[in-house]
């Protein structure tokens, strides 16, 4: 499975856009959503836009035209995906920059090459710029959920820090624990060594004072 990549684009008066790649790997009979956002340089510039995706099977050399989404009306074009396609991306506005659908009850023949087009029309206050960002998706079913290298790899990483933590807590602890004995057994002798002085000091006194007498 591909990770995820970011880019962020944002404005301090209009919502963020982030741009995430699709994940790439449907699991049959269950549901899939590709992922195909596309985020407008200029967020403050207003704009108008439809998507078109098209599919193109693992053993088919042509493209065909999969689905239309415009004004917040869906079509399903290719019969293939009649009653199993549902729009997925922005919703209540008429400038698109989530293109998403979703894949109800995925099939070993739904692998194949998807592009999703944007035809967005970017609408300046003296004249319009036409743009036709493009996104392409390369999808593989398989039977069951696998796990990507990377996540696994992440995994053992997460179990050796734990456990390196565990041994370097267990160093400190023995570290302090012969520091604090040390610093005791230090006192001691010296607390031993001021009591012999004091004693010897008062023995020299008692002497003085029977010579004395």
């Amino acid at each position: 499975m591909l990770r995820p990549q970011w880019k962020l684009q944002a404005s301090l008066c209009y919502g963020a856009c982030v741009e995430v790649d699709s994940d790439t790997e449907a699991v049959a009979n269950e549901g899939f959503k590709l992922g195909c956002i596309s985020c407008k340089m200029r967020s403050e510039v207003p704009a108008a836009a439809s998507v078109d995706w098209q599919f193109k099977a693992s053993d088919e050399t042509n493209f065909t035209h999969l689905y239309h989404y415009e004004n917040e009306q869906p079509s399903i074009i290719d019969p293939r995906f009649y009653k199993r396609l549902e729009w997925n991306g922005t919703k209540g506005s008429k400038d698109l920059q989530d293109g998403s659908i979703f894949i109800h009850n995925v099939t070993f023949n739904d692998t194949g090459t998807y592009k999703c087009i944007f035809s967005r029309t970017l609408k300046y206050p003296n004249y319009e710029v036409p743009t036709e960002p493009t996104v392409t998706i390369v999808m593989k079913v398989v039977p069951q959920v696998t796990r990507g290298l990377a996540s696994i790899l992440s995994e053992v990483m997460m179990y050796v820090s734990i456990i390196g933590l565990q041994v370097w807590l267990v160093i400190e602890m023995i570290y302090c624990y012969r520091k604090i004995a040390a610093a005791g057994e230090e006192a001691l002798r010296e607390s031993a060594a001021e009591y012999l002085a004091v004693a010897s000091e008062s023995k020299d006194n008692c002497a003085g004072v029977q010579v004395a007498e």
